[in-house]
């Protein structure tokens, strides 16, 4: 919040209270000398109000317009590229692997190397325990990074194609493609 009122809100208060009550003496002739005089003020009041604010400079200034600094937004990073407005894409596996987790985590992350109908080669995580994925697998890729494994921004669809669903999986069984078991009476 500005201290003072800019130039701009003080000649629009003046122009009001002028219509309200009209002078009946002529205003006298701007001379050069006023002018300079006006001039120094305000930019002393500019650099009394500048030195003393703690807030920062929301507009830009006359230069920066001039050069022409103001740039629009930048245009947000895609998260999964390979996909390309695609909620899904079919691939072909070209191997399988084990990757290591990024620091504080341990363990081992099975990844697949999958070449896609596009043509992209991407890295994707195959979800859940086991897997029956092996070369020249076709699988059905969706967008998903892995958290801990750097590179790895998409994820295998269980229960799709060639990849099997989890075998005895109970909870959370649409995201593993496992079927409903039947009930034991």
């Amino acid at each position: 919040m500005a201290l003072f009122p800019s130039l701009l809100t003080i000649r629009f208060f003046r122009h009001i209270i002028q219509r309200q009550f009209p002078s009946t003496t002529p205003k006298p002739h701007c001379t050069p000398s006023a002018l300079s005089s006006q001039f120094l003020r305000s930019s002393a009041l500019n650099a009394f109000h500048k030195s003393f604010s703690t807030t920062s400079q929301l507009q830009a200034t006359l230069n920066q317009v001039r050069r022409g600094c103001r740039s629009g937004q930048k245009a947000r990073k895609k998260r999964s590229p390979a996909l390309v407005n695609r909620p899904q894409l079919k691939g072909v596996c070209l191997k399988t692997q084990v990757e290591k987790p990024k620091k504080p985590n341990s363990g081992e992350r099975k990844t697949a190397r999958v070449k896609l109908t596009s043509g992209k080669v991407i890295t994707a995580y195959i979800p859940g325990e086991g897997h029956n994925i092996q070369q020249h697998s076709v699988v059905l890729v969706r967008g998903g990074r892995l958290q801990d494994c750097p590179g790895v921004k998409y994820r295998l669809v269980r229960g799709a194609m060639d990849l099997n669903g989890v075998g005895n999986r109970l909870t959370s069984r649409s995201k593993y493609g496992t079927k409903k078991p039947k009930a034991s009476t």
